[in-house]
This record gives structure tokens, sequence and C-alpha cells, in this order.
């Protein structure tokens, strides 16, 4: 009997039967307080953005009307610079304003209360 293998071999700390997806923590007044400031954020982009662009048009039509004004093209110009460079900035703040936001709707629920 002592030759024989042992018909169960023991498994290492972590193996994939041990394994139980991560909890999420609960929602704090903190967390809502930042999806808040998130979400209006990305809202105050967008509008200074497009602010920007219709600004930027006008110049570009003023700029065109007379030589005298051609420096006017040169502030679209910047603007435009102005524009692309928010636009990542813009992303980024709308993605985790959204991840938030739908995390605190989804433990806002009744149901889903954290246990």
């Amino acid at each position: 009997m002592s030759d024989q293998q042992p018909s169960h071999w023991p498994r290492p700390p972590g193996a994939p039967g041990m394994y139980a997806p991560p909890q999420a923590r609960e929602v704090t007044a903190s967390y809502r307080r930042w999806a808040g400031v998130l979400t209006w954020t990305a809202v105050v982009v967008a509008a200074l953005m497009a602010v920007a662009l219709v600004v930027s048009i006008v110049f570009l039509v003023w700029a065109d009307q007379d030589t005298r004004n051609a420096a006017y093209g040169y502030l679209a110009l910047v603007l435009w610079v102005g524009i692309a460079a928010g636009v990542p900035v813009l992303i980024g703040v709308a993605v985790a304003a959204r991840g938030m936001r739908r995390r605190v709707r989804q433990q806002s629920r009744p149901g889903n209360a954290p246990s």
C-alpha cells in the first residue's frame, strides 16, 4: 500500500479552484462627489471647445475680409491647436466620469446595496 500514489494531490495556494472574483467596495459620498465633478468637467471642456470652434470660424471670416486683419487667421490656428490638445483630455475625463457614474447608479439601485 505504501507504494501507491495518493489519489489527491494538494493544490498550491491561489489555484483556480480557490479563485473568487473581487468584490466592489461601497460607493462613498466622496466617490459620488468626484463622479459629479468629473461629469461637470467633461461638460465644461466640451462647451469651451465648441465656443473655441465657433470663435475660430469667426476669426477666419474676419481675416478673409481684409488683409489688415490677417492676424485673426493665426488666432484661429491657435484655437484649433487648443481644440486638438483638448480632445484627449475630454475623452479621458468623459470615460472616467461615465464609469464612475455607472458604478454609482448600479449601487444606488434597490437590492444592490453591499452586504
